[in-house]
């Protein structure tokens, strides 16, 4: 305790209408779990049982329609279709479908395209069991001023900021923020820190590259985080071919950029050497994590007394040499542990981070030959994994396995027990990406009297509780 002394004490005001509950998670066990890893605090969660997960697939030659599509997986335990594809909603053509995120009522679900920088927005709340494809958003590009590779899209009230890779004039890492309302209509651009151009950020280290990922809020501290990769001549290159190009290996990211949410402004760049992806901020607690790719490393972003924002590593995923490639992550409702996938091994591991600055692995798992996404429930008794990371980037022959995986967890053993899997070659579907989760009885409530007023941009919506949870 005495390290923390000269750091930021967390907000004692938890967020919003969130507090009561995760006041109660904090003396309940390790399995309280985070909710789905792209939810936003500004979205109702389900603290139940989930009745569909969403599965994002890219189109891959030769296997089906060939196009990206979302997949709707039937998880209802009692269900006739249980562990089964019900639905299938065809985009058109391959766009290297990726990721994917709710609008602050969770009632559309907007995925993006690597490739092609097209948005498609898909109505999940008139019939939760099968999508609707309502709206194409094709002049990303052009709109936003020129960012390439719409990446994450993270939920404000009425707006959708998304996280973009890369720029239509040199298809690197220098890229941007940009803004959306509700109804698919761009709001602004803004763009990442150089060197050259620091828009008012203070640099605090030898980094300020302009590269992007992904973005995550921490409401009670006005702050947004960004993260950084690399651009779009690099995330389409064949993934072994760009390992032995030594030009394409420098050009990857190297930080983290804490913004002032409501001005949308760089505030402090900090130094995250090694391409750090992924972030998840605490739910009880004003600090983020993040996972390096090149480097195997957790990182903390937190706010120190003294310092004011600023990174630090607090754990080891593991060896670089053998490049595990640390992809998705996800953090529990306690903040205690952190679930963390490694694409080149194919296993999940769990650290303890009830010190956030120490990670202590308490497990780990093989899941498959590679492994991507991991989603898991707010009750922490389900998880769920996907295998595809990039077309270009994944395994290829007999390794290039593409699955759709359910599991629960069991804290007692620490071992995650297998509930089904769908091979998503074998059912003609593509390559399995990003899972979300939805349930018929989000809308059975009256969503809108638990928004955030308008006008009021700090205020989380109010988780709605379900029951009965398999």
């Amino acid at each position: 305790m005495d390290r923390m002394r000269n750091r930021a004490r967390p907000c004692a005001a938890l967020r919003g209408l969130l507090a009561g509950m995760l006041a109660l998670a904090a003396n309940l066990p390790v399995t309280l779990q985070a909710d789905e890893t792209c939810v936003s605090p500004y979205s109702p969660k389900i603290v139940g049982q989930e009745e569909f997960a969403y599965v994002w697939t890219l189109g891959q030659a030769g296997v089906g329609d060939e196009q990206d599509k979302l997949v709707t997986v039937d998880v209802r335990p009692d269900s006739p279709t249980y562990g089964k594809v019900i639905h299938v909603v065809a985009v058109g053509g391959r766009n290297e479908a990726h990721h994917s995120g709710y609008t602050d009522d969770r009632r559309y679900l907007w995925a993006g395209g690597l490739d092609t920088s097209k948005i498609f927005i898909f109505d999940v709340h008139s019939d939760p069991a099968r999508p609707k494809l309502t709206r194409t958003v094709d002049d990303f590009v052009a709109a936003s001023g020129g960012a390439v590779g719409p990446h994450t899209f993270f939920a404000l009230p009425g707006r959708m900021m998304i996280s973009a890779l890369s720029n239509s004039s040199d298809h690197g890492g220098r890229t941007a923020l940009v803004e959306y309302t509700n109804d698919g209509e761009h709001v602004a651009t803004h763009w990442m820190p150089t060197d050259d151009n620091l828009r008012g950020a203070e640099k605090s280290g030898r980094y300020a590259d302009g590269y992007g990922y992904d973005v995550r809020f921490l409401p009670a501290k006005n702050v947004m985080v960004t993260s950084s990769f690399t651009g779009w001549s690099n995330y389409m290159m064949d993934f072994g071919k760009m390992l032995q190009d030594e030009e394409a290996m420098k050009r990857f990211g190297n930080t983290v950029v804490v913004w002032n949410l409501h001005e949308r402004q760089p505030k402090r760049v900090l130094d995250v050497p090694g391409a750090p992806l992924e972030i998840r901020c605490a739910w009880g607690n004003n600090y983020c994590f993040v996972t390096t790719a090149l480097t195997a490393k957790i990182y903390l972003i937190y706010e120190d007394r003294d310092k004011g924002w600023s990174a630090a590593e607090v754990g080891t995923i593991g060896n670089p040499a053998d490049v595990p490639l640390p992809v998705a992550f996800s953090i529990s409702a306690d903040d205690k542990y952190l679930w963390v996938n490694t694409f080149m091994d194919g296993k999940v591991r769990l650290f303890d981070v009830s010190d956030p600055f120490n990670a202590k692995l308490v497990t780990e798992q093989e899941i498959g030959a590679q492994l991507n996404m991991v989603s898991q429930s707010w009750d922490g008794k389900r998880l769920y994994f996907s295998s595809s990371l990039l077309a270009n980037w994944d395994k290829k022959g007999d390794k290039d396995v593409q699955f759709f995986k359910k599991y629960h967890w069991d804290a007692q053993s620490q071992t995650l027990k297998l509930a089904f899997e769908i091979d998503f070659y074998k059912e003609n579907l593509g390559r399995a990406h990003l899972i979300t989760f939805n349930s018929s009885r989000l809308f059975a409530s009256n969503i809108a009297a638990t928004s955030a007023p308008d006008g009021d941009r700090d205020a989380p919506i109010v988780s709605a509780t379900l029951t009965n949870a398999q």
